[in-house]
């Protein structure tokens, strides 16, 4: 089965849209500065862009507020050709945590993540509706470690049942993750070491000490 190139999907529509000659209205949803700084520095040619910041899956609040603040900073430092709003969703802990039970142990990469996607751009889909956007994406394709083929079909999904359209990505093609690094370095944004959620957290510490172990007896 060959495999969907969202990318070229992406560049598809944005042809479209420079032909037609308007800019229409996306909501990105962001899990964070450094994963957005690329698709904004992107995007902005071509969109008019509201960044939606809704990841009740951040653990602990601490970290949330840190990487809400990182994303304003952010947005008023970058130069964009058209202006970026931010649009902040509930932090609503609970929703995350039941939308995960039973899927705990499983390793990062797995249902687990995947059950939060969508409970992240169902609610990302729902806002772009209510607010009448022409599309809705997430950053998190920009990620190495996500899996951007079960992010655009949960997308595709939720679009469908919201009743607005989906814009497909694979924004870590074209050098974007590349470039994403030198963003985050150019404007000196905090980048953490592990997704968000507690249990990603939790693995990220017991590679650290594995790896400390590791060490010590060479």
């Amino acid at each position: 089965m060959n495999k969907i190139n969202y990318q070229r999907q992406l560049e598809t529509v944005i042809e479209g849209i420079k032909a037609e000659g308007k800019t229409p209205r996306l909501l990105l949803h962001a899990c964070c500065a450094p994963c957005s700084s690329h698709c904004l520095d992107y995007l902005s040619e071509y969109f008019d862009i509201t960044v939606f910041y809704y990841n009740p899956n951040i653990y602990p609040e601490r970290e949330y507020r840190k990487r809400v603040s990182e994303i304003k900073r952010f947005l008023g430092e970058i130069p964009l050709k058209n202006k970026v709003r931010l649009l902040e969703g509930e932090y609503e802990p609970r929703c995350f945590f039941g939308a995960v039970k039973g899927l705990e142990d499983i390793k990062e990469g797995g249902e687990r993540c995947f059950a939060c996607f969508r409970l992240r751009l169902k609610e990302a889909a729902k806002a772009a509706a209510e607010g009448g956007f022409d599309f809705f994406t997430t950053t998190l394709t920009i990620s190495p470690l996500k899996n951007a083929a079960k992010l655009n079909e949960i997308g595709f999904e939720e679009g469908e049942k919201a009743g607005v359209s989906w814009l497909p990505s694979d924004f870590k093609k074209k050098n974007g993750y590349k470039h994403s690094i030198e963003l985050s370095a150019k404007y000196n944004l905090y980048r953490q070491d592990y997704c968000g959620c507690v249990f990603s957290q939790r693995e990220r510490q017991l590679q650290k000490e594995n790896k400390e172990k590791e060490a010590s007896q060479v």
